[in-house]
């Protein structure tokens, strides 16, 4: 049975990109300033263009229509772009079912609709929202990828409770900013990768099994025919337990934490 192709790609605009609004971005192969390789599996992959997004709210109290849905190969979400009454246009992320010609504004405090962004202050709870910010004035960190969005739980002092898409209840100041509703392309998830080819376009190199090296090269490596890994627990190359260790170093944010992830 032949899978169905996703339709949500339709809605996207043919136009070309805004060209201001563009950067090009070195490739780095997963190499550092030494020129050593700290991320494997890295390189090659097809010439693409970075969109300059707004993440945080530098156009406050003024509105800003809707006028072109945008794909961006930096990242799972769509775009939207925006353009104010003073003609400047900029990008943003897209919330899942903006249209063209709607008008969205940030401010303090605004209508609850769709894509609009405010102070978590002024958003009632139970509300969707996604794009968080976490320090007031640095822009959204959180919940930017495809389909994400978090739930606001409750409001306590000069903090508000957020559910994050992994479960996790986080306190986040009640200064800081969101966006109404969820990220666009919540169909990315069911994509099929449909041949080895792709992931190359998309800078992806082969990663080589364990067992299928030799011992000098890998822990799991050698043995006769298709072994296992001989081992009680699976090991990385460089010999650190794998698979179901926690890998997360103890944060500054830790503190904000109220209920860890599921």
């Amino acid at each position: 049975m032949k899978k169905k192709k996703i339709s949500a790609k339709k809605a996207l605009s043919k136009k070309k990109p805004e060209k201001k609004l563009l950067l090009v971005l070195k490739k780095k192969a997963g190499r550092n300033r030494t020129g050593r390789i700290t991320v494997r599996h890295k390189g090659g992959g097809v010439k693409k263009k970075y969109r300059i997004t707004d993440f945080g709210q530098k156009k406050i109290n003024v509105p800003a229509k809707v006028i072109a849905l945008e794909y961006d190969p930096y990242r799972t979400a769509f775009l939207m772009l925006l353009e104010y009454e003073d003609k400047d246009k900029r990008y943003r992320l897209a919330p899942d079912g903006i249209k063209k010609e709607d008008v969205v504004i940030c401010a303090e405090k605004a209508e609850i609709k769709l894509g609009n962004r405010m102070k978590i202050s002024n958003i009632p709870v139970g509300t969707i929202v996604y794009n968080i910010e976490l320090i007031p004035g640095r822009g959204g960190k959180v919940v930017r990828s495809a389909g994400a969005s978090a739930k606001v739980l409750a409001h306590e002092g000069k903090y508000t409770n957020i559910e994050m898409p992994s479960k996790e209840v986080r306190r986040v100041f009640q200064q800081c900013y969101a966006t109404i509703g969820s990220v666009s392309y919540p169909e990315w998830r069911y994509v099929n990768v449909r041949k080895a080819g792709v992931n190359r376009l998309k800078g992806k190199r082969p990663r080589v099994r364990g067992t299928a090296m030799n011992p000098v090269d890998h822990p799991h490596g050698g043995g006769e025919g298709r072994s296992s890994i001989g081992m009680k627990h699976p090991k990385t190359p460089w010999g650190k337990p794998a698979l179901g260790v926690k890998t997360r170093k103890k944060r500054y944010t830790d503190k904000y934490i109220i209920k860890r992830r599921k």
